[in-house]
């Protein structure tokens, strides 16, 4: 926890003048996604505070915008933890993943479509792989969906979203062989991105489908061995 602490201080810079809950769990969110504080993890208000400079009103109003996330999850008597997902919360985020991702590629319409964005994530994953960093993999992955959700032009779809792939990151914290969950994907995004190039938004819709259904089976099996059936924390 030191070193998280010591880290999460160095973000303090960017609270510049306007410190606000908002910004505060726009930090916390970050370092959450990147793993600084995994699942199961208790948040300590007076050392996270002192990190930040940050008063405890505004650090609790940051706990709670990211509890009704549901990165956090308070326990009575006990503190602030981020949360552990369930199976049942890693199929729901597929499901909305594949509601939400699935009818943006549909609803593209004629191209050309902007696809920098995309390609851009293509590129950030094999420089990934080529370093054999696996975990940045996991981002580039994360970043291409992103980009994917990009393509609607909803500021409110990517908001949403932002949320969704947060949430998403808590689950591939608990993926012990982050190379055999995200390698395979590479490739799966080159096929996507190659598709809609091609103008055929019909075959990127289907790749995509097929996509997200073997990553939801793959991230199952993770947890079913790690977490158990009910999950922890949550």
């Amino acid at each position: 926890m030191a070193e998280q602490l010591s880290e999460l201080a160095d973000d303090r810079a960017l609270l510049g003048r306007t410190s606000t809950a908002e910004r505060v769990s726009d930090i916390l969110r970050s370092r959450i996604a990147e793993g600084f504080f995994p699942p199961g993890t208790r948040l300590s208000e007076d050392a996270i505070g002192g990190a930040l400079g940050v008063s405890r009103n505004t650090l609790r109003e940051a706990f709670r915008l990211l509890t009704h996330e549901r990165l956090l999850v308070h326990e009575l008597n006990r503190g602030v933890f981020v949360r552990v997902l369930t199976v049942e919360d890693v199929e729901d985020i597929y499901r909305t993943r594949t509601l939400v991702e699935c009818a943006v590629v549909r609803g593209l319409g004629e191209p050309p479509y902007a696809l920098d964005g995309l390609a851009a994530a293509v590129a950030e994953g094999e420089l990934a792989t080529a370093r054999n960093d696996w975990k940045a993999l996991g981002t580039s992955n994360i970043h291409f969906h992103r980009e994917l959700v990009a393509l609607a032009g909803s500021e409110r779809t990517d908001e949403l979203m932002r949320s969704v792939f947060a949430e998403l990151r808590l689950a591939f914290h608990v993926v012990d062989d982050p190379r055999r969950l995200h390698e395979p994907y590479l490739a799966r995004n080159r096929q996507i991105l190659r598709a809609l190039q091609d103008g055929d938004h019909v075959r990127a819709e289907r790749l995509l489908e097929t996509y997200l259904t073997d990553s939801l089976d793959r991230v199952v099996e993770v947890y079913l061995r790690r977490v158990g059936e009910d999950g922890a924390g949550s």
